[in-house]
Parts: structure tokens; sequence; C-alpha cells
């Protein structure tokens, strides 16, 4: 049977209570006291276990940590065991492969032994019959050694021979050394003499082109040609007498006689001087000798100008380009025998430049017309590349140099690039026929080489027999003309001033005429009769040209930004400077 304070002990503790204090059970007061009596032994009772419970637990925590440290012990030991049990696996495989490799080794020295075996019964034999072969060879040895000491005598005494030779050799070289130092500083010596000898050339030049004047007339009477017989004009068939009679004559280098006595007309004998005078015989060549010095100028930093003066059919353009097409004017890019002053003058330029540094050197061309006192750009080109004639403007700059501004410049490499520029400018020129020329042009062509130089050609208008635009553009040509006779006129009286404005060829042409530009005037003149008064006028010019007189040239070399004043094709933007001459031809 158990024990009551077992089965209820609160209750047993109520009843406990109430007995000692004398009351009956059922109070309800004694069973709240005993409750809570209750309840706090149970809960020191619940806490006691609790603290039990913990220490139990960090106990069993620790067990495990220490559990789970030798379980990461036994499995790294275990992975290590591993990696030894496969490095002995490689290490087992290695060897047998290692003795595989040796017994298959061992085979090859044996079968190697065995070869040997029988080469070294072939080299014995071999060795025998070397032997007897070494006697043999021993003997011819002996021989031989004998003939040997026999030529090394000879060579011996042909080696003393060929020392003392040489000895004396030895001694002719260094004499000949001496020599040559003696003779390279006399060439150091004959080098600067060259040096000096050529920049006294270069001044003795100058100055002589100086002497015999700064502005040159030179006439040019050309042969007699077959149309000069035929009297294709009425205007013309009606005057007296024979119209091809030769009436200008040729006397010497420097004298030209008109000898005319036409019924009706006053009777002309009258002699002109000029500075050099061409007969009809005289070539090409012989003309451009006079002009060659000129282009040494060009490089020295002088302007230069050759002008072609003459009538219609007088021979300008043979003289300035030489023969050439009616039909479609062409210029050669191989040098011709009779080819004119100005492809001439185009390879003699490049020759020049070919003794100096091509880097310092910018050579272009530009290629105008003056038409009705209109200046045409022969080379400017629209966005498809088509050659167009532009009109430009001509300005004079603060400076009092005429300027075209947005000229087209084409830079060129070689004289063949300059002539194929000067037939392309020359096939779009304005041509009108005349009674003397079925081709004639009728504006004032402008070839401008930018080194330079300024070469002029000019038509003198008169005899054409023209009517309506034609003749427009005629009476254009001789105000030209004109113009260019009074600013002449002002230099040969040094006017204070000098008008170039009258004109936009003289406009065009002020810094190759005036200033110190340096001037060639070549009149080109007709021998036949019914050229006569045309003739006379032209010698009238080049005498009134040959009377300019002008001050002391001073070398020019200004230097100005490039593609100034000009438009180039290359598109050129940087602002390099250079020193700037020109080269033009005016027809």
């Amino acid at each position: 049977m158990t024990d009551p304070r077992a089965r209820a002990p609160a209750v047993w503790a109520i009843r406990q209570v109430e007995r000692r204090a004398g009351r009956p059970h059922g109070d309800g007061r004694l069973v709240l006291v005993a409750i809570r009596y209750n309840l706090r032994r149970e809960l020191a009772f619940g806490m006691e276990v609790k603290r039990l419970l913990e220490l139990r637990l960090r106990q069993l925590e620790r067990t495990l940590r220490g559990k789970e440290e030798r379980i990461v012990q036994l499995e790294t030991e275990n992975a290590l065991l591993h990696l030894k049990l496969a490095k002995c696996r490689g290490s087992v495989k290695d060897s047998k492969e290692e003795t595989t490799c040796l017994r298959r080794h061992l085979e090859d020295v044996r079968n190697i032994q065995k070869n040997t075996g029988c080469q070294l019964s072939q080299l014995f034999a071999g060795v025998k019959v070397l032997k007897q072969e070494l006697k043999s060879l021993h003997s011819l040895a002996m021989d031989l050694s004998d003939q040997f000491q026999e030529k090394c005598k000879a060579t011996l005494k042909e080696f003393l021979t060929v020392t003392e030779k040489q000895h004396l050799l030895t001694i002719d070289t260094n004499n000949l050394q001496g020599q040559v130092f003696q003779l390279g500083k006399s060439l150091q010596e004959v080098s600067g003499k060259y040096t000096a000898e050529k920049n006294k050339r270069k001044m003795l030049h100058n100055a002589l082109i100086e002497l015999r004047g700064n502005i040159r007339v030179h006439c040019r009477v050309r042969p007699s040609l077959p149309f000069d017989s035929g009297n294709d004009a009425t205007s013309l068939s009606k005057r007296p007498g024979t119209a091809s009679e030769r009436v200008i004559h040729w006397i010497d280098d420097e004298t030209v006689h008109v000898k005319c006595n036409r019924p009706g007309h006053t009777m002309v004998n009258k002699m002109f001087q000029f500075d050099r005078v061409y007969s009809p015989g005289d070539s090409q060549e012989s003309m451009f000798e006079e002009v060659r010095p000129l282009l040494t100028s060009v490089l020295d930093g002088y302007n230069v100008c050759i002008m072609a003066y003459g009538q219609t059919g007088s021979g300008k353009t043979y003289t300035m380009f030489g023969p050439h097409s009616k039909e479609n004017f062409s210029l050669s890019s191989e040098p011709q025998f009779d080819e004119g002053i100005i492809p001439k003058a185009a390879r003699e330029l490049y020759r020049l430049l070919s003794n100096k540094p091509l880097e310092t050197h910018s050579v272009k061309v530009s290629i105008v017309e003056v038409y009705n006192n209109e200046i045409i750009d022969l080379l400017a080109k629209d966005n498809d590349g088509t050659v167009l004639g532009v009109k430009r403007d001509i300005l004079t700059t603060v400076t009092g140099a005429s300027k075209v501004p947005w000229l087209t410049y084409e830079h060129v490499e070689n004289p063949t690039s300059i002539l194929n520029l000067i037939t392309h400018g020359l096939q779009r020129r304005i041509k009108h026929p005349t009674l003397v020329h079925a081709h004639s042009s009728r504006s004032h062509l402008v070839i401008t080489i930018t080194i330079t130089t300024k070469v002029s050609a000019v038509n003198r208008s008169g005899m054409s027999g023209v009517t309506g635009t034609a003749l427009r553009e005629t009476s254009f040509i001789n105000r030209s003309l004109s113009a260019l006779s009074d600013v002449l006129g002002a230099l040969a009286e040094q006017r204070s001033h000098v008008p170039y404005r009258n004109s936009k060829l003289t406009h065009l042409l002020q810094d190759s005429i005036g200033g110190d530009a340096k001037l060639l005037v070549i009149v080109c003149v007709s021998p036949a009769q019914k050229y006569t008064t045309e003739s006379l006028q032209s010698l009238g010019f080049g005498t009134r040209a040959r009377q300019v007189q002008k001050g002391h040239i001073r070398k020019k070399s200004p230097v100005i930004p490039e593609n100034i004043g000009g438009r180039s094709s290359q598109n050129k933007s940087q602002g390099t400077q250079r020193s700037v001459s020109n080269f033009t031809s005016v027809q």
C-alpha cells in the first residue's frame, strides 16, 4: 500500500497544516498556502533538474567536439594514406615501364653486339688491305718528298725574289700615298677656289645681264611661207605690188633693213637696231642660247620675262612652242630638235634644279587667257574634275604687286607634267579664223611656271580681215597692246606713274615688266610685202621698248606663304614659306 504523501503531497501537506492549526478540512486559505508551498518546492526542484541537464549537455557537447576533431584527424590521415597509396601505385607502374624499356634496350644491345662482331671481322679484313696500300703509299710519299724538297727550294728562291719586289713596291706605295695626300690637299684647295669662283661667276653673270640691259629687245625675221603668196581676200588682192615680195632683210646680228617701194605709198627705207637679230635661217637652238642665261638668273632669285611680240602669222607660236598641228595642238614629252623656247626652258629649269637640293624647290603652273579684257582661268575644275574656263579678277596688293585671287595652280614634278598642262590649256583657247591664219587665237595666253619667270607672247592684230565678234576681239587685243606700249613708254621716260591698270594684260604682267624684273622682248616679223604696215608697227614697238632704262637691279627673293594669290589643286593646307618666281607666256 502506498504512502498517501506520495500520491498527493499537496493534499497531505494541507491536512497536516489544518491539523496543527485545529481547523477542519476544507479551509480555502490553508489550501492556497499549501499550493504555494508545493509550487515553490517543485520550482526549486525543476531549477535543480535544469541545472543538472545543462551541465550534462555541456559535457556531451565537449565530448561531441572531441569526437568530431578525432574524425577530422582520422579523415586527414586517411587522405594522406590514400595519397601515399596512389604514389606507390605510380612508382610501381613506372618501375614496370622502366623494366620493360631496360629489357628492350638489353635486346638492342645484344643485337648491336652481334652486328658489331660481324663488322669487326670485316674491318680486320679491311685493315689488312689498308696496310698493304699504306706500304705502297709510303714508298710513293718518299718519292714525293724528294720532289717536294726540290720544288721548295725553287719556290724559296721565287719567294725571295717576290719579297724583294714587294719591298720595292712598298717603297713605291709609300711614295704614292704621299702624292695622294698632296693631291687631296690640293683638291681641297681647288674645291675652295671652285666655290669662290662659282659665287664670283654668279655675280659676274648677273652683272653681265645688267650691263647688257635689264630690258633687251631681239628681232626674228621668219622665212617666207607658202601662204605669203596667196591673195585669198578681196581686200588683199586689190593691193598693188607683189604681196609675197620680201621687204624686210636681215643685215647682221644687230640690224634689220626695211625697204619697200609700193605705188601710191611713201617709200620706206629704214634701218632698225636691236640687241640681237635672227635671220630666217637661224635655228631654234641658236635662239634659245640667248635665253639660257636668263634661266640661270631665275634660280638666282630674279624675276624674268620673255615676251614674243608680232602680228598674226609672224611666227610667235613657232618661236615659243615649236612646230604644231593646226587642228590639235600638242607638245611632245620627248626633246625635239626644233621645239620652241617654252619646252626648252622647262627642261633647262629642271636640269638646273637637279644641281640644287630638290627639297628646297616647288614648281607649279597656272594657265590663264586674257579674252576681251577678261582673265579666264583655264585650269579651274568643277567637282567632277572637268576643266572649265572661270573668270578671275586681278587685284593690287598693299605692296604694289599684282595678284589673281583663287587662281588655280597645278604642282608639277618634271618637264613632261608642265608640257601636258600647257597642251590642255592651249586646246581650250578661244580661236577664230582670219584671212591670215585659219586657227588664229583671239586672246592673250598667260602660262606661269612658278619659280621666278614670266614669259609672254603677244598677238599684234591689224591685218586680220575679221568682222562682228571677231572684230570686237581684235579691238580688245589692240587696246591691250596699246596699253603695253603706254607702259613701256612710261618706263622709257621714267615717269612717276606707270599706267599698269589701263589693261588687264599689263596689270597681270606688272611684276614681270617693271620693278626688278629682267625683260626680253622678241619681235617677230614677216618678210612679205603685204605685212609691211604691221611689221613696221612691231619694229617700232621694239624700238620704243629698247629705249627703256631701269635703275640698278636688286636681287629679289620674296618669302611668301604657299598658295597666297592662288588655289592649289593639291589641297595643301600647310603654311610653308618659299621663294617664288614666275615664267609666263601670253599669246
